[in-house]
């Protein structure tokens, strides 16, 4: 239920976004804090940005949360308060250096595109990129930090409100208490504020627990943020919400559940959000192209391209009671499920414990091998590059070892994947005939056809390969994914010389992994 509702906020959004008044295309950092030349786009509404400690998720943030001059009457983020500088006049004490710093951002505002640059030489300052009259667009920012009621000197002067004879108490507006309620267990009767001397406490009491009062030294971190959250953006308007640590203090349940009401509050009030995380069920929350991977290596921030499936799992979080095989594309991973419908028993595995998945193509897979060997997780995991994509073999294995770590990388049987696969068919035809379920000549007669048909079109081999396979397929009604497993399956224990090497490459690959878990 929760992912066809996730699936459905997601097609909403992506029709959204035309419709928004103001919108922050991408922002571009150089030259600050290891970051030169980092342009992180925001192609999607609700953005998550998700890294290692240090990688400068935060600085995104704050970067952010410069682009925008306050609507009349309330404060500014500047850069000079987000990223202060620590100057004594004792010379001989650390302090901190900042050279030239510059910070891009490109803007979509009633669909007309602008751009503005802070720059700090000696002072923080504005430039418009030689446009007359530029100004900065104004917008609501709402930034939330890890700033919780944890420090005793904090919580001391909160208590002094209790002292203050100009108190007021004022209730909550109802959005913030439905959105509460959507997301956290139990049943709210009254949320309440209780202000004095510039601070306020909140008081909840609940129906659930007989009534039962109290202020929020007494919730739980997890309900304490959600509440604090839903006060401040649930009334919000074509605003620009930023939240570091979202995942903090909440229960994976309750992390899908935050997200999804903040992305149907973004189509509802006409938001940009965009949080960070480590947490890998945020992460699953928005699709690929609201997510942002940002790495630090050779002394600069990078941003990876969108991680799939076994990439995102491997890298943040998920459980190490796996084997991860990383591969090219669906064809590659069909093949690969194939063979493991063959191994999985043989080698009385749980199928859970192999994690199979595919990404962007074999030419990330030199960086993936990098990040993996400094999270010391490749000794579970094996790279299969397609057989056409052999030579990129030494690359990975070079990054690997330049990070201390070793890669297993294998090959796929013949050249381009699709090609085998036909190759296969042609060479064992009665054998498939009968495993599709077809009459006798059925298999080879399509075969014949689409050879034909296929022969004379110009194109690319890579293309041509996969669309005849595709025709091939539809011919039999079944999709090419389920084609390639039924192939590799089959493969598996016949005769292919390439394909054992393959499996028994593979099955080797798992004793060892399976040897280091005991």
């Amino acid at each position: 239920m929760l992912e066809k509702k996730f699936r459905e906020v997601w097609e909403n959004l992506r029709n959204k976004k035309s419709q928004m008044h103001a919108y922050l295309e991408r922002v571009r950092i150089s030259r600050f804090r290891g970051m030169d030349g980092l342009t992180v786009a925001l192609p999607f509404p609700v953005t998550v940005l998700a890294g290692s400690n240090g990688c400068g998720k935060s600085t995104v943030l704050f970067a952010a949360a410069c682009a925008y001059a306050a609507p009349s009457g309330k404060s500014n983020y500047y850069p000079s308060s987000l990223f202060p500088c620590f100057r004594p006049t004792d010379h001989a004490l650390p302090s901190d250096t900042l050279g030239v710093v510059e910070i891009d951002y490109d803007y979509s505002e009633s669909g007309v595109a602008s751009r503005m640059r802070w720059g700090k030489h000696s002072n923080w300052s504005r430039s418009f990129f030689g446009q007359k009259a530029g100004s900065q667009p104004r917008r609501d920012v709402y930034l939330r930090t890890l700033a919780n009621l944890t420090n005793p000197a904090e919580v001391r002067s909160v208590l002094q409100i209790g002292r203050d004879d100009d108190l007021r108490t004022t209730s909550i507006d109802p959005a913030v208490v439905a959105f509460a309620l959507r997301i956290l267990p139990g049943e709210y009767e009254t949320l309440n504020l209780v202000m004095g001397k510039g601070r306020d406490l909140l008081f909840a009491a609940r129906r659930d627990e007989g009534g039962a009062r109290y202020s929020e030294f007494h919730m739980s971190s997890g309900e304490r943020a959600v509440l604090r959250l839903a006060n401040a953006i649930a009334s919000l308007r074509n605003a620009l919400v930023l939240i570091d640590e979202v995942d903090s203090g909440l229960h994976p349940f309750t992390q899908q559940h935050l997200m999804l009401e903040l992305q149907w509050l973004a189509i509802r009030n006409d938001l940009q959000i965009i949080v960070a995380t480590h947490s890998p069920v945020v992460l699953d929350c928005v699709p690929l192209e609201g997510r942002v991977f940002l790495d630090r290596r050779d002394g600069n921030v990078r941003v990876l391209p969108p991680h799939r499936d076994v990439m995102q799992r491997a890298l943040y979080g998920r459980s190490r009671d796996q084997i991860s095989i990383l591969c090219e594309d669906e064809v590659a991973e069909a093949i690969l499920r194939g063979v493991f419908d063959e191994l999985i028993p043989e080698l009385q595995l749980a199928p859970t414990s192999v994690d199979i998945g595919r990404d962007t193509g074999a030419s990330e897979f030199a960086s993936h091998a990098r990040a993996l060997a400094k999270f010391q997780d490749l000794d579970r995991f094996v790279f299969v590059l397609d057989g056409d994509e052999r030579a990129r073999a030494a690359d990975v294995q070079g990054a690997a070892r330049a990070a201390t770590g070793d890669a297993t990388v294998l090959h796929l049987p013949g050249g381009r994947p699709e090609e085998w696969i036909w190759s296969m068919l042609q060479a064992s035809t009665t054998d498939y005939e009968k495993r599709f379920g077809l009459e006798p000549g059925a298999l080879q007669r399509n075969l014949v056809q689409f050879e034909r048909v296929f022969a004379g079109i110009g194109g690319r081999p890579a293309e041509i390969a996969k669309q005849r396979l595709r025709a091939l397929c539809d011919s039999l009604s079944r999709s090419t994914t389920e084609v390639c497993r039924i192939v590799g399956r089959a493969e598996a224990s016949g005769m292919d010389v390439e394909m054992r090497s393959l499996v028994e490459d593979l099955r080797r690959s798992v004793e060892s992994w399976r040897r280091r878990q005991s």
